[in-house]
């Protein structure tokens, strides 16, 4: 069964930092468009970041260009986001998963994505 666990949420002080995990199992990450996604209190959920299974290209959300940083890992059949200099507007629950098209959920409304959502991890700004 093919599934998406995301991790490493959690408290946080503002201008702090953070790394998210998510885990695949059932099938390889690298074959797949992976991105992730938040979803603020009261706000629509939005992609943030996202690797094209095509040549590996990565999009961003201007958002959060320069602050976030997605790795994939296919040895580990992973994908991180490094969270850095976090402000009170990311706190959010975050989600990974294999959007049909990276550009379409990093500029636009667009969350179309292939599966279902996971669980999501709680990221919340201190400050």
């Amino acid at each position: 069964q093919a599934q998406l666990v995301e991790s490493g949420g959690g408290l946080v002080q503002a201008g702090g930092s953070l790394t998210l995990s998510c885990t695949a199992s059932g099938f390889a990450l690298g074959n797949f468009n992976i991105g992730w996604f938040r979803q603020a209190p009261g706000k629509e959920r939005e992609g943030l970041e996202c690797v094209s299974s095509s040549d590996a290209s990565i999009y961003y959300r201007d958002s959060v260009k320069g602050r976030f940083t997605i790795n994939r890992g296919d040895a580990h059949n992973a994908v991180d986001l490094q969270m850095t200099n976090i402000v009170a507007e990311d706190t959010a629950v975050y989600y990974c998963a294999t959007p049909v098209s990276c550009k379409a959920v990093t500029t636009t409304k667009n969350n179309q994505i292939l599966g279902d959502w996971g669980q999501g991890t709680q990221v919340h700004d201190e400050s």
